[in-house]
């Protein structure tokens, strides 16, 4: 699509940024109260984030804004900031500054284009993250759940959850508990309102009606958001490290939750959307965000299937969610300040139960054991330490699993076998009697696929293992690549059976790895005791004509 906004879905389009915008309400209250900057500004981060990625994103259909994972993140960066400076007012540069690099850097990722990679993020990981997050969220709510402050970390909730279990506030816990329960339960009678906005408008009404004596919301400021321009400047040198580390882990953040669902969107629409252009668009929307001291968001895949299930079509629904909840803001700041706690407790409870990864932790069981570690790791690393550190060990650990996996089909796919296995592919007449004259002389090592630095120790426990032979053919016409672990690892195997005096014959090199093996010098057709055949049909015409001299055994027409 070439023009900017398209007018051709506007019914479809209106519905669905309406209804989008009634659901994202409720959450961007509860995220920004989670966040510790107050619910103001989550509706900030909803309402900057959403229009400018709706109008310059690569989603058509997507809704933007403050989500799970972005939200347990900027908490981290206000926690640090607040314990670095005493208060948020005096720590808000390094909170502003961060969450404006977040959003600089997703528009240095779209620039040079690696949107697209981030398909290649391993499962387990990616489900171990997520399960991480879910549970990071509904543990920062047991305590306004239960009536009380929350602690800043997961570490310090867990050790001190004894505290508000002793000195639970019923209210608040039955407040919350209704919450819950509408979300689940009111789907059932229709789905055409929000069962969150439902719970929410209900519950507090109760709470107000009654007089509850609970924690609440309190004061939201009303009108236009405040620019915040010169904050971005004030911090002290020495938090530009840490600046950068919370920048990167939000734009990092981001940038997964917000291309996953656009695949999401992808699959519903039957569409195409452009990876590159999207971080662009959450990156500039991110920086809005920042400017007016909202917090960062992503796409978000509940609001986003909401949109399209509504009749959203067209990056107008997005602009439509984002100009109701301004007109909500400046008309409805009064009553949402007497919101309970607890209700967006209860709320941010049910987000938090529907990220875990349900499906991937009920297979650890049967998927492979290095799966099933990696994930397990990768989640109580995101609990209970560190969400960049935890995606970036959990990577590691995935990047080395598979390395082993494709060394070992390199190695294994086909062992080290005598000629007499592989005679039935010689397309000559005096197949059989080469196999009688040659079967305890030549060896046959079929390879496949990638070569690793695993291979080349495989390679060297099968030669020392190699009865007394005179050659062996390495089969690569099914290795399409070289790169230089690979490269080596293939010249250490070749020593190895040079060592041994064996004789080496190399068929079927393709292209890439034929040149990269010539111009380090490693294999071409003057290589001593090497010898290079197109095809394995070459080397056993070769080896009918030539094997009487190499071996010493009498041709079969002579014997």
């Amino acid at each position: 699509m070439n023009k900017l906004l398209d007018f051709s879905h506007l019914r479809g389009d209106i519905f669905g940024g309406i209804t989008a915008g009634i659901v994202a309400l409720p959450l961007a209250l509860a995220f920004g109260v989670q966040s510790g900057m107050g619910a103001i500004a989550g509706l900030y981060g909803a309402i900057a984030l959403g229009f400018f990625a709706a109008l310059l994103g690569g989603t058509a259909t997507q809704i933007s804004g403050p989500t799970g994972p972005m939200t347990v993140v900027s908490t981290m960066v206000i926690s640090s900031a607040i314990e670095a400076s005493g208060t948020i007012e005096n720590g808000l540069g390094l909170i502003i500054a961060s969450f404006f690099i977040a959003g600089a850097l997703q528009v240095v990722m779209g620039v040079i284009r690696i949107g697209q990679y981030v398909k290649y993020i391993p499962y387990p990981v990616l489900s171990g993250f997520m399960s991480g997050i879910g549970v990071i969220i509904i543990l920062f709510q047991i305590y306004p759940f239960l009536g009380h402050e929350s602690e800043k970390s997961t570490i310090d909730i867990a050790l001190n959850i004894a505290n508000p279990l002793s000195q639970i506030n019923f209210i608040a816990l039955g407040l919350g508990a209704l919450t819950i329960v509408i979300i689940y339960l009111f789907p059932r009678l229709t789905k055409v309102v929000p069962s969150a906005l439902v719970a929410l408008l209900i519950v507090t009404v109760l709470s107000v009606f009654f007089k509850l004596d609970i924690p609440r919301i309190g004061d939201i400021p009303e009108g236009l958001p405040k620019l915040y321009l010169g904050e971005l400047f004030a911090f002290e040198t020495s938090q530009i490290g840490l600046i950068l580390q919370f920048g990167g882990t939000l734009a990092l953040l981001g940038a997964i939750d917000s291309l996953l669902t656009s695949i999401v969107a992808d699959n519903i629409t039957k569409t195409q959307h452009n990876s590159n252009k999207e971080l662009v668009g959450q990156g500039i929307g991110n920086m809005a965000s920042a400017i007016i001291a909202g917090i960062p968001g992503a796409g978000a895949t509940m609001r986003t299937v909401v949109n399209v299930n509504s009749g959203g079509r067209t990056r107008l629904s997005g602009i439509i969610h984002s100009v109701l909840l301004m007109i909500i803001l400046l008309g409805a700041g009064k009553y949402a300040a007497e919101i309970p706690l607890s209700v967006l407790a209860g709320i941010l409870i049910t987000v938090g139960i529907g990220i875990i990864d349900y499906k991937g932790l009920r297979d650890l069981k049967h998927v492979p054991r290095t799966d099933a570690v990696i994930l397990i790791v990768v989640l109580l690393l995101t609990v209970f330490w560190n969400l960049l550190y935890a995606v970036g060990i959990g990577m590691i650990m995935a990047t080395i699993s598979f390395m082993k996996k494709a060394a070992d089909i390199s190695s294994d796919a086909s062992e080290i076998a005598p000629l007499e296995k592989f005679v039935n592919q010689f397309p000559h007449e005096y197949g059989t009697e080469i196999e009688a004259r040659y079967k305890d002389k030549v060896y046959i090592k079929d390879l496949y696929g990638a070569l690793f630095f695993g291979f080349a120790s495989r390679f060297k426990e099968m030669v020392r293992e190699l009865p007394e032979i005179e050659m062996v053919v390495i089969r690569m016409r099914r290795v399409p690549y070289l790169d230089q672990s690979g490269v080596y690892a293939l010249e250490e195997a070749l020593e190895g059976l040079q060592s041994k005096g064996i004789k080496v014959a190399i068929t079927g090199l393709q292209e890439q790895p034929k040149g990269v093996l010539n111009k380090i010098k490693i294999v071409s057709e003057h290589t001593p005791g090497i010898m290079i055949f197109d095809t394995y049909s070459d080397f056993s015409k070769w080896l009918e004509e030539n094997g009487e001299a190499l071996f010493g055994i009498p041709a079969a027409h002579e014997a």
